[in-house]
């Protein structure tokens, strides 16, 4: 197998190098996420990882909004508000629970998909795994980074009133929340993943419609 152009390693240590860190990455919850999060320059350093995610049509049919602690206070209003929407009667221990959600994280951004109308009109379906790569390489440059991160969403995505906070334009949809922090102790789980047999089958004759 060739090198690609660009890498600085011999294939086989590059594969197992990132065999091994996708492997050992783990979602953390946020309330297990402190400080330290990334410096300005790791944080840049992320952002550029997810600019290389695949994107037919060079589009960059998403973008993450950063909110920064001194602006959680408006973030946690909205959870709040949103669960009020949802269940007016919800209690004021579940109205503080929602408030709290958006306090855990040293770095806290919400990442938009944008599927509004663009040229060339790259289908929907194409600019989700466009946003689903560059959110996998934020999750894997934190971990390599020595980060825990995880991504959280909710009902809350849906209420206007987050549309409103966050100055959403048409097509544009917020679909989770990016936690990125320093993991506590014995804040990691091992995941259980599905073996390649679960997912994986071969187009053969037995496939074809009957006639």
């Amino acid at each position: 197998m060739n090198a690609p152009p660009d890498a600085a390693c011999d294939p086989g240590d590059a594969f197992a190098l990132v065999s091994t860190l996708i492997g050992s990455r783990q979602t953390v919850l946020p309330r297990r996420l402190v400080e330290p999060g990334p410096t300005p320059d790791q944080f840049e350093a992320l952002l550029a990882l997810a600019a290389a995610a695949p994107d037919h049509g060079l589009l960059t049919p998403w973008r993450f909004i950063v909110v920064p602690v001194a602006q959680r206070h408006r973030l946690a209003e909205v959870f709040a508000m949103a669960l009020s929407d949802r269940d007016p009667g919800a209690t004021t221990v579940q109205m503080a629970q929602a408030r709290e959600k958006a306090h855990r994280a040293p770095l806290l951004m919400l990442a938009v998909a944008c599927l509004g109308p663009r040229q060339p009109d790259t289908p929907m379906l194409e600019r989700l795994v466009s946003m689903g790569a560059a959110i996998q390489n934020l999750l894997l440059g934190a971990h390599a980074m020595g980060f825990g991160a995880g991504l959280t969403s909710g009902q809350a995505m849906g209420s206007p009133r987050l549309h409103a906070l966050f100055a959403l334009g048409d097509g544009e949809v917020p679909v989770c929340c990016v936690n990125i922090g320093t993991a506590t102790r014995g804040s990691q789980r091992k995941a259980l993943r599905p073996v390649p047999a679960q997912f994986v089958s071969t187009l053969s004759d037995d496939s074809m419609p009957a006639r």
